[in-house]
């Protein structure tokens, strides 16, 4: 090494040091924030959390209490510091206050050198404002373990944020491979990062059935025994589901379970034959192909089964929805499928519930509760909302997290289109289907399909960094997004993915210039 070069290494040392012995407060605008909020505003000066700081409550306030306990919990878990939670609104300032105020799930973050005021219209507003104050504080704070020495600023300044969609959801196919409480709790985790309010679970399908009904055990003791590629499979007992269902409440998501039918069935046919319209059992089937099984759909005992299995999810699963499947029924006739449909949804409808399916449904009248998930036909989605249905956005070639980010994509399919980082981001939920405006939307769902994915890992590979834009896309009003505005907080981004090992898919689009070199 030249003298000169070490000399330019010792400025630029000198530099460092002498910045961050400075202790410079950080700036809001330095955030990487995703989603983006709707307004953020920059003030002198930076909150910092230390062992005086405080959470208050107002008394009575039983689900900010809720927010109040997990952010405590989470600054506690990086910090080591016993953070309490008080109603009475402390005299001296090093306190966050949550204050509901109005309704919906719009925030308001107000933080300057003595305190942080989260105002939100609800508990869950409040919950999304935390997630921001998170990407407000250092990428330490997602690592576990007390941290010596570092200063836990907040930038000083205020947010103001509304979603621009009620429903923001993914999905996640434990059927074709399972995938354990521990693992979806790990995907719940990281959902709530950015703001999504919804776990669709797809639980049965051709090569799997995954929860316990206790009316028909043979669904999990045969239909649950295998998965795709012929591994030992498994299923979810009815108090791990509820587990999961809990575990989601707490960070304001609402899981919605599906059960598709009458196609993607042959789990359930091969444990009970009697749905058979020949009354034999098929073999157990570990492909991918689809489209070849249904249910039988004019014998009296296949809506019993539907009632039952209904019955029993409902009586887990206080969310608002049942989804119904619905698709790639190519074998069902559509004499059948049409009245088929019509009676399942009904029966989702007796226990107080709404149906969704995916937008084959449409082909069949449409209960007034009833929501389409757009995924592959435009068509179905403009018959959906002629009949005066909401439709859920999930368009395959823009947000299926099992689409190959290109040709060299070890894991996923690519029928669909390949999905690098752009196209997952640049796509405008309004401007997909002509005739289909905002208020026709429910809100927006990105579904990961299983058949090439075994492992959180491979999971985590697929999904991250494509569920943080589709996130954006959920969330953040359509003119303030940009992409190369979101790549540059990504490219920062991905240094709090790291923390968390997540084992996310490094994109050649987030490499800057130098590395590019």
């Amino acid at each position: 090494m030249t003298v000169h070069n070490i000399g330019r290494i010792s400025v630029v040392l000198l530099v460092v040091t002498l910045i961050f012995s400075c202790g410079q407060d950080p700036k809001m605008s330095g955030a990487a924030l995703i989603p983006l909020p709707d307004r953020v505003s920059e003030a002198e000066g930076a909150f910092e959390i230390n062992k005086s700081t405080k959470i208050h409550v107002q008394q009575g306030a039983d689900d900010m209490h809720g927010v109040a306990g997990f952010l405590s919990e989470f600054i506690h878990k990086a910090t080591g510091f016993n953070v309490q939670v008080v109603e009475d609104l402390p005299e001296a300032g090093n306190y966050i206050s949550l204050v509901q105020s109005g309704d919906g799930e719009a925030y308001t973050l107000d933080i300057n050198r003595d305190r942080i005021q989260v105002e939100a219209g609800s508990a869950a507003g409040a919950f999304w404002a935390v997630q921001t104050l998170r990407q407000l504080l250092p990428v330490a704070i997602e690592k576990q373990g007390t941290y010596e020495g570092v200063s836990w600023k907040v930038p000083a300044g205020k947010i103001e944020d509304d979603p621009e969609y009620a429903y923001r959801g993914s999905m996640l196919d434990v059927a074709r491979h399972f995938f354990d409480v521990n693992d979806v709790k790990r995907y719940i985790d990281l959902m709530s990062m950015y703001k999504f309010n919804h776990l669709h679970l797809h639980l049965a399908d051709d090569q799997g059935w995954r929860i316990e009904i206790k009316s028909w055990p043979k669904l999990t003791e045969i239909g649950g025994s295998t998965e795709v590629g012929g591994g030992a499979g498994g299923f979810y007992t009815q108090d791990e589901y509820k587990e999961i269902v809990q575990y989601a409440r707490e960070r304001f998501i609402t899981i919605v379970p599906e059960i598709d039918m009458p196609g993607h069935t042959n789990a359930a046919l091969a444990s009970y034959p009697e749905l058979n319209c020949n009354d034999e059992a098929p073999e157990l089937y570990t492909g991918i192909e689809v489209g070849f099984s249904t249910l039988c759909t004019d014998k009296e005992v296949t809506y019993q089964f539907i009632d039952d299995v209904v019955r029993e999810l409902v009586e887990m699963t206080p969310g608002p929805y049942i989804h119904i499947g619905g698709d790639e029924s190519h074998v069902t006739a559509l004499e059948d499928y049409i009245p088929f449909i019509e009676q399942v949804q009904d029966i989702v409808n007796s226990y107080d519930k709404q149906a969704i399916g995916w937008d084959e449904i449409a082909h069949a009248a449409l209960r007034p509760s009833t929501t389409a998930q757009y995924w592959a036909k435009a068509d179905n989605a403009k018959m959906a909302v002629e009949q005066g249905s909401k439709v859920l956005i999930s368009p395959a070639s823009k947000a299926y997290l099992d689409m190959q980010y290109d040709s060299t994509s070890k894991l996923g399919l690519h029928w669909a289109a390949y999905i690098e980082l752009d196209s997952a981001y640049i796509w405008e939920p309004t401007e997909l289907v002509e005739g289909i405006g905002k208020d026709d939307i429910l809100g927006v769902e990105a579904p990961l399909w299983t058949e090439t994915i075994e492992t959180m890992d491979d999971i985590e590979y697929m999904v991250f960094p494509r569920l943080v834009g589709i996130a954006e896309v959920a969330w953040t009003s359509p003119d303030n997004r940009d992409w190369e505005s979101y790549k540059a907080r990504l490219r920062k981004h991905t240094a709090r993915l790291e923390a968390l090992n997540v084992d996310y898919y490094r994109s050649p689009l987030l490499k800057d210039k130098e590395e590019e070199k």
